[in-house]
């Protein structure tokens, strides 16, 4: 491994947030994501401890709107750091947050079980895939979102504000504001 100081180092982690083809298994993202599963044990530890729960998901994430976040056990995050909520955020459990990029989710955001919320992604070609490159694409989450148990949002979408997930939606491409989508693609159902 590079020591620890050298440029080298952090060089796969700037690809990353760069938007650039990067290599997962570098060994200093490895180290990120092992840390972020120990912060993500101390928000499950302290669920119950208001005065240590609140702090323990501020180290967790990237920055938190107001002490009211709930994240439920057992989730996870690839990396915490990367993801920035608003106010009121509540995260029901079994949720997997791939933030290989930046996720911006806005204030009374609620997700159901098992929701799903993937940066990252793989070449497509078979080739180009065991060289071992990742990618990753910011995802954004507007005000006032519901997302249904088992949605998944693919990377480098904008959701909308006002916005309904139905449950098991996998949304592949923007929504805009006050709709509720279902089905795999996503589609519109309603507009509210």
């Amino acid at each position: 491994m590079a020591d620890s100081t050298s440029e080298d180092y952090y060089t796969e982690h700037k690809k990353m947030l760069a938007g650039e083809p990067y290599t997962g298994g570098d060994p200093y993202l490895t180290l990120l994501r092992k840390h972020a599963q120990e912060r993500v044990a101390e928000v499950a530890k302290h669920r119950h401890d208001p005065e240590r729960y609140a702090p323990a998901i501020c180290n967790l994430l990237g920055s938190v709107g107001d002490d009211k976040a709930i994240i439920e056990s057992p989730t996870f995050f690839d990396y915490g750091k990367n993801t920035h909520v608003g106010k009121r955020f509540y995260m029901n459990s079994m949720c997997v947050l791939l933030d290989c990029a930046r996720i911006d989710i806005g204030d009374d955001v609620m997700f159901g079980p098992s929701v799903q919320v993937y940066c990252a992604g793989h070449p497509t070609d078979p080739a180009a895939r065991l060289t071992g490159l990742e990618f990753a694409h910011p995802v954004k989450i507007g005000n006032n979102v519901w997302v249904g148990g088992g949605a998944i949002i693919m990377p480098g979408v904008t959701i909308g504000n006002g916005v309904t997930i139905g449950a098991g939606a996998v949304v592949t491409k923007d929504v805009p504001d006050n709709v509720v989508v279902v089905g795999n693609p996503a589609r519109i159902v309603k507009h509210v």
